[in-house]
């Protein structure tokens, strides 16, 4: 099989690109060339370009054709028109990385499957659901060979574990120093996360399905737990000390928005989804490496390279703790 990754550099492309390389199939990534890769030279190709510039990249594949084309980068509705018109007639299968963001805000069923209805709230989710939308009419219309996937919270060597609220660098090190770390509410909301390796499977799963066309999956973490658990397990990977300050949701939005993004979208709801769908389409048995050991290898990745970062004196985490503690938190100058 020939891949091509529209992108091809982030945690879920490289994961696939590894496991695509180690089982024999070729590899070829699009990309600027601006972020540094994780293959090892060469065992992949590199086309070097922007998608952006739309008549440069639909003329680059002109004259190509791959088995399955990955883009992971669409996240405007431009894209995936621009996509469509440079592979009609040219893959295989389309593979669209989406998001479960497309249903963020408060949830209808629990765990949410595919048939949740998209009401994201921010333009993030709203526009991959546009070209999701987009896909599908393709698929419909003219049989375009579109597959949608939507992972959550995807981790792993070669970025750093998120956090409900507040900067992901210096989080370990507050772990490991017994510094309390702020959590949005009372740390009670289910999440769920899955190391890029199981989501890698899933991805690989349905390339040259032709029963996952004009389908969407849900591609996420089968571990369902608290914020307070996955902080506890976390802590553990770091060897260091969960110790919780819960703050509502709603004044953390209010007085710290630069730390907040997706704390009241995402973070203040249930965040775990159903993944029997891809497991019924595909071969793919679902999550195989826990929290735990994911996040030991995830931290273990940070440290070598240097990128769990050191806490800085006064940290404004800190100051809001102190002043929460106060009462005199809603007096803080709001954060941009």
């Amino acid at each position: 099989m020939h891949v091509l990754f529209i992108g091809g550099t982030g945690l879920i492309s490289t994961a696939i690109a590894r496991q695509l390389i180690a089982q024999g199939h070729q590899v070829t990534c699009y990309n600027r060339g601006k972020s540094e890769s994780r293959l090892e030279d060469g065992t992949y190709e590199v086309i070097l370009g922007d998608r952006k510039d739309v008549g440069t990249f639909e003329a680059t594949f002109a004259d190509k054709t791959y088995d399955v084309v990955v883009d992971m980068v669409a996240f405007h509705p431009d894209d995936t028109k621009s996509a469509i018109r440079a592979f009609s007639g040219r893959c295989g299968q389309f593979i669209h990385c989406s998001t479960v963001c497309v249903y963020s805000g408060p949830p209808i069923t629990i765990p949410t499957p595919e048939t949740e209805p998209f009401h994201s709230p921010g333009g993030y989710g709203k526009n991959k659901a546009e070209c999701e939308k987009l896909l599908m009419a393709a698929f419909s219309e003219s049989e375009f060979p579109a597959t949608i996937m939507r992972p959550s919270h995807s981790y792993g060597e070669g970025g750093l574990l998120i956090r409900p609220f507040g900067p992901a660098e210096s989080h370990i090190a507050r772990l490991r120093t017994g510094l309390p770390v702020i959590v949005p509410g009372d740390g009670t909301n289910l999440w769920a996360s899955c190391h890029v390796d199981d989501v890698a499977r899933g991805f690989i799963g349905v390339m040259g399905n032709k029963k996952t066309y004009g389908e969407a999956y849900n591609i996420t973490g089968d571990e369902y737990m608290t914020w307070n658990t996955y902080g506890e397990i976390v802590a553990a990977a770091a060897g260091g000390t969960y110790n919780p300050i819960f703050i509502p949701t709603d004044i953390l939005v209010q007085v710290a928005p630069h730390y907040s993004g997706g704390t009241k979208d995402i973070f203040a709801w249930p965040s775990i989804f159903d993944n029997r769908k891809i497991k019924a389409h595909t071969d793919y048995s679902g999550q195989l490496i826990p929290l735990s050991e994911g996040a030991s290898r995830t931290i273990d990745w940070g440290d070598a390279n240097s990128k769990n970062a050191p806490v800085k004196e006064n940290e404004f985490e800190d100051q809001l703790i102190a002043a929460w503690r106060s009462g005199v938190l809603p007096t803080l100058p709001k954060q941009s």
